[in-house]
């Protein structure tokens, strides 16, 4: 769906590659914060839904075991008083109302691994959204004291800079960098680290998932009565 692009997109956003093509870094960054906030915002929504809609299908399914039960008492009750067409007519009314059941169950299903998709997908964008967040802060931060530097810089080079003062600065600009970038990467580690516990409790849950389903599909059918 549409909101799951989106929603993929800025999880997969690199922040340090929308700085180097940005022309206003620090408003690029509170675009971002404020799009991934919106994106959450509408996931929660689609969230609720798609659990309200798991119930409404569960209630349906239940209904409809119900009507079963009361249709195969009828269908006792007519044949104990030797009523075979309506025992007849009651068994119909089972067989019609065990294959609206089956709908309900498997949609019921359906939407319940949706649900849990979309519970994911808020996980994720939350994380990403509150590391984002403190990406952020740093990133603006050191926009700024590059700025203040830069003209700083500016305005020693205007009043004449020699050349050792020039070899200088560029030391302490590729200092600078250096931390910058050894910043940047203790900053995404955790994050990577994360994702890679986050990936294999994942691929747990989806085999548990699978096994459970294997284990239903290999149950006998069961005859009508």
């Amino acid at each position: 769906m549409p909101l799951l692009e989106r929603v993929s997109t800025l999880l997969r956003a690199n922040i340090n590659d929308l700085i180097e093509k940005a022309e206003n870094p620090e408003k690029l960054l509170k675009q971002l914060v404020l799009d991934m906030e919106n994106q959450l915002l509408q996931v929660k929504t689609q969230v609720a839904i798609a659990i309200a809609d798991q119930h409404l299908l569960e209630r349906k399914r239940q209904e409809h075991e119900q009507e079963i039960a009361e249709w195969k008492r009828k269908a006792e009750l007519a044949v104990a008083r030797r009523h075979d067409d309506l025992a007849r007519a009651a068994l119909e009314r089972v067989i019609s109302f065990e294959r609206l059941t089956k709908g309900f169950a498997e949609q019921a299903e359906d939407q319940k691994l949706e649900a849990d998709t979309l519970r994911q997908t808020l996980h994720k964008l939350e994380q990403k959204l509150s590391e984002t967040k403190a990406q952020c802060e740093i990133l603006i931060a050191e926009h700024r004291r590059a700025r203040v530097l830069k003209r700083a810089t500016d305005a020693h080079q205007h009043v004449g800079a020699t050349q050792d003062s020039a070899i200088g600065r560029m030391k302490s600009k590729v200092r600078r960098e250096s931390a910058e970038n050894l910043a940047a990467g203790e900053v995404l580690l955790p994050a990577t680290l994360e994702d890679r516990f986050r990936s294999l409790e994942e691929q747990e849950q989806v085999e548990l998932l699978l096994t459970q389903l294997k284990e239903r599909a290999a149950l006998p059918a069961s005859t009508p009565e």
